[in-house]
């Protein structure tokens, strides 16, 4: 049997035993004679279970006063247009960079709508065609949507270009349908606004309202479920995340010594010299502690090293990480020491947590870390930070990255 292959976990790992399970899985998967050593080192990261305190009220009515967030299925009805809308839209020429505002006048797309769908355009789809003589023609509505718009409660902070033209489209619809049943005692004829609820005005004016609790009603919804699934997916993350950073870079001494500790539990001379070295896979943050493990004065020396969901390029970057790493200075690569011989790092596009190591880094034989993209499985959903345990590529990468010591 071969020497075995370290494991050592990312952030939110505070379980021992269910991290050795997850090993056992992906040793099984792995399959062969390869023999798995998860290092738990989770007990020494931070104590994440009182961090809701320290969340901010909502804004808005994104969050309730005790901390809580709306059900998912409620929606966020006590949530302001303004700060639905800010969170839903990207910042935007319009909305001078800081989210949506209220347009000035009638937004383009909605007149733009509005005449092609009054003057019987291919496009429009209406059935009643373009107005007939007497009639209101594109201007008539424009003229009365503009009076109308500024009391729109959602449809006049979106600048959202299909949004607007949809509505647009909508309220020339209705108004060519109304002027072709001339006979509906509700329409006041088609020359001239009416009055009360009739007329051009009263046809305009209800459209847009109906328009606009729809609008309203779709933001909600979508505010909610987006509200919902960033505190349950990504929040929690996050927050692990951030703690156990945090906890590291205060306490780094304590948890190589951990590291170290479980390897020579196995064997003392492991990781000692270039020939004794070790083999390290590790998730997340459990890469910056190797790759600095690795680097450090005194190194772990390691022959390979498989990272997934790894921040150790993001970090030097950002805070050269000392060690023998010069730092990153822009004439080139970041040359790595001997005393990391091979690495592989993979990565999932939509973990946010996961950086590429080739254009940072390069091995002492002169050769980049191998970054190695995986596919996004659609039951994965938004948080990928995790998925990598469960996925067959991982297992098929270490059976790669892992060859016997020579």
């Amino acid at each position: 049997m071969s020497e075995p292959v370290f494991v050592i976990h990312g952030v939110g790992n505070r379980d021992a035993r269910a991290f050795a399970t997850t090993v056992a899985a992906v040793r099984a998967a792995v399959g062969g004679d390869m023999e798995l050593v998860p290092v738990h080192w989770g007990d020494l990261g931070a104590d994440d279970r009182f961090v809701d305190l320290a969340l901010p009220a909502r804004p808005g009515g994104l969050r309730d006063a005790d901390g809580a967030g709306p059900d998912p299925e409620d929606g966020v009805a006590d949530a302001s247009p303004e700060a639905l809308l800010s969170a839903l839209s990207a910042p935007s020429a319009s909305s001078g960079g800081g989210g949506p505002a209220r347009a000035g006048g009638l937004p383009g797309p909605v007149r733009d709508a509005v005449r092609e769908g009054l003057d019987g355009t291919e496009d429009s789809g209406l059935r009643g065609g373009p107005a007939g003589p007497g009639g209101p023609d594109g201007e008539d509505v424009l003229a009365e949507l503009a009076d109308a718009w500024p009391s729109t409660r959602w449809l006049s902070l979106t600048d959202d270009p299909v949004l607007l033209r949809e509505a647009g489209t909508a309220i020339a619809r209705a108004v060519a349908d109304a002027g072709a049943q001339e006979t509906d005692p509700d329409w006041g004829g088609l020359r001239g606004p009416g009055s009360g609820g009739g007329g051009l005005r009263g046809v305009v004016r209800r459209r847009l309202a109906d328009l606009d609790r729809v609008a309203g009603a779709a933001m909600q919804a979508l505010a909610g479920r987006v509200n919902h699934g960033l505190r349950t997916r990504f929040g929690p993350g996050t927050t692990r995340f951030l703690g156990d950073v945090l906890v590291y870079q205060r306490h780094r001494e304590r948890i190589h010594a951990r590291v170290r500790e479980r390897i020579a539990a196995v064997d003392p001379a492991l990781g000692s010299g270039p020939d004794r070295p070790v083999r390290v896979v590790a998730h997340s943050l459990g890469g910056v502690i190797a790759v600095d493990m690795a680097t450090a004065r005194v190194p772990l020396w390691t022959s390979s090293l498989l990272t997934f969901g790894s921040q150790a390029a993001y970090f030097h970057l950002c805070d050269p990480r000392g060690g023998s790493l010069p730092a990153y200075a822009g004439g080139g690569p970041v040359p790595l020491p001997p005393s990391l011989a091979r690495w592989t790092n993979l990565w999932q596009p939509l973990d946010v947590l996961a950086f590429a190591a080739s254009r940072v880094f390069t091995l002492d034989d002169g050769t980049p870390p191998v970054d190695v993209p995986l596919p996004h499985s659609a039951s994965a959903g938004l948080w990928t930070h995790s998925v990598y345990w469960d996925l067959p590529e991982l297992a098929h990468a270490i059976r790669a990255a892992m060859p016997p010591p020579a």
